[in-house]
């Protein structure tokens, strides 16, 4: 430890003695007064002093008053008047202008693609499957072979019908050789018969005998006319002939089975070696997607607006974003009794193949129209126990529950049919407050949504 050194020491010693004496010179201070009863020095302010710190106190009295009571009371009046003057002020409600809707008729149906042309390839000759040679999905021009059939028994049927052409053939040559023989003997007995008949007149010969030679020549005229038509039944069994051998010709090609048209294979329902009835079996069923067809069905509101040459748009939820652009092709003129519509067939290029058959797609028509209907916001729509009304708000801006007949419903927007006029203003979105007389502040929904 640091040493103390004497002199610091001894200075110490005297502040420590000099601290002791001070404090025993204020306690005998204090006890002094104490025993004599007197008081010790108090400080006494002045009256000058005492109304200084009275002022004081009532200017900040003053000032607190004037700048948070004051204030406050002004601020409660001016809410006040304004609730007073809200109070005594029109409703303020929204209203929107009555308008015709475009001049185009907008009809949004569903509908169902199908192949412009489908048709089942059948087989027409009976046998067994040689070879096949498409697939589904292959695509096949008019005329490609897509199957063969095997039925040998099919060459033997055509040599048996060849010979029996020869054979009818050769009874048409004996029938003509026939005739020839009957047509020399009757010439023969035509000779013989006038010569009879010029002894007889004459006298030489007897009458008889005249007779049973001009009998002779009648019965052969009536053979040369029976050999005649025997060469005509003759000459008809060599056609029979030649149609059943053709027949049998044209069976044959059948082996070879061979697409209708241009298109695509949808389906195959046999393979090599599979046994085909003729007209029975169902070997492909081909379908032409050059061009596709959609079946629609019209609402009977709007079937009088669908008309043949109209511009039609097609939409699949599997490609969304394009629209494809097709044409009404025909409608059916007449309504479904079951179901109110009309059927309607639009017809759709599909050069690139992206619109396939079965899809399920969504047709858009528009088409011109004179006298457009009037349109209102669905909100605008009042549903009570009097039926379908709307609040007009009239020029004396007092509210008059309208009833109107609604058209179609467009989901934000409805049809007036009747009961209002082009320009009259509605209450866009009116609650239970709105009543018949009700007198409001008409605010147009332009200026309500700025």
């Amino acid at each position: 430890m640091k040493q103390i050194e004497p002199d610091e020491q001894d200075r110490l010693q005297r502040e420590n003695q000099e601290l002791r004496r001070q404090l025993e010179a204020l306690k005998g201070a204090g006890h002094g007064g104490a025993e004599t009863g007197m008081p010790g020095k108090l400080w006494r302010p002045s009256a000058v002093t005492i109304w200084s710190i009275f002022l004081l106190v009532v200017i900040i009295f003053v000032v607190a008053f004037l700048s948070g009571y004051v204030p406050l009371q002004k601020r409660r009046a001016v809410i006040a008047g304004e609730a007073h003057e809200q109070e005594r002020a029109l409703p303020r409600v929204e209203v929107i202008e009555v308008g015709r809707a475009s001049g185009k008729s907008m009809l949004q149906v569903p509908g169902n693609i199908q192949a412009i042309t489908e048709a089942p390839i059948l087989a027409r000759a009976e046998g067994y499957v040689l070879r096949r040679m498409v697939d589904i999905g292959d695509r096949v021009k008019a005329g490609q072979t897509v199957a063969e059939i095997e039925a040998p028994e099919m060459e033997e049927q055509v040599r048996q019908s060849k010979a029996n052409l020869q054979q009818a053939r050769a009874a048409v040559d004996q029938a003509l050789a026939n005739y020839t023989q009957g047509k020399s003997d009757t010439e023969l007995a035509r000779v013989t018969a006038q010569r009879w008949t010029s002894l007889a007149s004459k006298g030489v010969v007897s009458r008889q005998e005249n007779d049973q030679y001009q009998s002779q020549y009648q019965s052969r005229l009536a053979g040369l006319e029976a050999l005649e038509k025997a060469v005509g039944v003759q000459r008809s069994n060599v056609a029979a002939a030649e149609a059943n051998l053709a027949r049998i010709e044209r069976m044959q090609t059948y082996l070879t089975v061979k697409a209708p048209f241009d298109g695509v294979i949808t389906l195959r329902n046999v393979d090599v070696g599979a046994l085909v009835n003729a007209g029975s079996t169902l070997l492909f069923r081909i379908a032409q997607t050059g061009t596709l067809r959609t079946y629609l069905n019209v609402p009977q509101a709007q079937a009088s607006s669908v008309r043949p040459g109209q511009t039609a748009r097609l939409s699949v939820s599997n490609l969304p974003g394009r629209q494809f652009v097709g044409t009404v092709a025909r409608t059916a003129n007449a309504l479904d009794p079951a179901s109110r519509t009309l059927l309607v067939e639009v017809h759709v290029p599909n050069g690139d193949g992206a619109l396939l058959p079965g899809m399920y797609a969504r047709v858009e028509l528009s088409s011109p129209r004179a006298d457009a209907p009037l349109l209102i916001p669905s909100d605008a729509l009042i549903a009570r126990g009097e039926g379908t009304q709307v609040a007009v708000v009239r020029q004396d801006h007092r509210v008059h529950l309208q009833k109107i007949e609604v058209g179609r419903d467009f989901g934000d927007r409805l049809e007036v049919a009747g009961g209002l006029s082009e320009g009259e203003l509605v209450i866009a979105n009116p609650g239970d407050a709105v009543r018949e007389g009700l007198e409001v502040q008409p605010v147009p929904i332009v200026e309500a949504q700025k």
